[in-house]
């Protein structure tokens, strides 16, 4: 199970329940931040990739990867695509996790189309070459919901993980307005 989302927290902030039911359940989990989410309102790359790596902990997660793509996700570029080819490719995820394609974020609507492409593309055996990796089946596509005019097709009951989810949101603690912290 592979998560990939836009910015550091967005998989602790849509997903971390879900990675942590198939956890306990025995799957191997992952998260691919598809940028350093440098142009974040609050915090730096450097403390969000500290925050990153603690809440890998709290999730258990088998392998957190950052691709370092800049922020400026206004297209989905192919250089993008052609790094989560690879990814997948070495990897070989059966489920991936992402946004959804109506997500209001731009950063997070140009995932949801990298990951659509790029899961497709990693199982034809001759685009990148280059690359020099075997096509892969094509892995399941799980969309989280941001938009409330979708109706989810299921539902995955994380209940009895709400501590540890909250716990791995509240590892991200530069990006949360706080009493004691100056709100920049």
């Amino acid at each position: 199970m592979l998560a990939i989302f836009a910015h550091p927290d967005d998989a602790e902030l849509s997903v971390s329940g879900t990675l942590l039911r198939l956890k306990s359940q025995g799957y191997r989990t992952g998260v691919l931040d598809m940028t350093r989410g440098e142009m974040g309102t609050r915090g730096t790359p450097e403390a969000r990739k500290q925050e990153a790596a603690n809440a890998s902990r709290i999730l258990k997660l088998d392998t957190r990867i950052n691709l370092g793509n800049p922020m400026d996700m206004s297209g989905p570029p192919k250089q993008a695509r052609t790094a989560v080819v690879r990814l997948l490719r070495s990897h070989a995820p059966k489920v991936l996790l992402t946004t959804h394609w109506d997500d209001p974020h731009p950063d997070h609507a140009n995932t949801c189309r990298i990951v659509r492409e790029a899961s497709r593309l990693a199982t034809m055996a001759r685009y990148d070459e280059e690359g020099e990796q075997k096509a892969i089946r094509m892995p399941a596509l799980m969309h989280s919901l941001f938009s409330r005019h979708v109706v989810p097709s299921f539902v995955v009951d994380v209940s009895e993980f709400v501590e540890e989810k909250m716990a791995a949101i509240r590892a991200h603690a530069s990006q949360f307005y706080g009493p004691n912290r100056r709100n920049r």
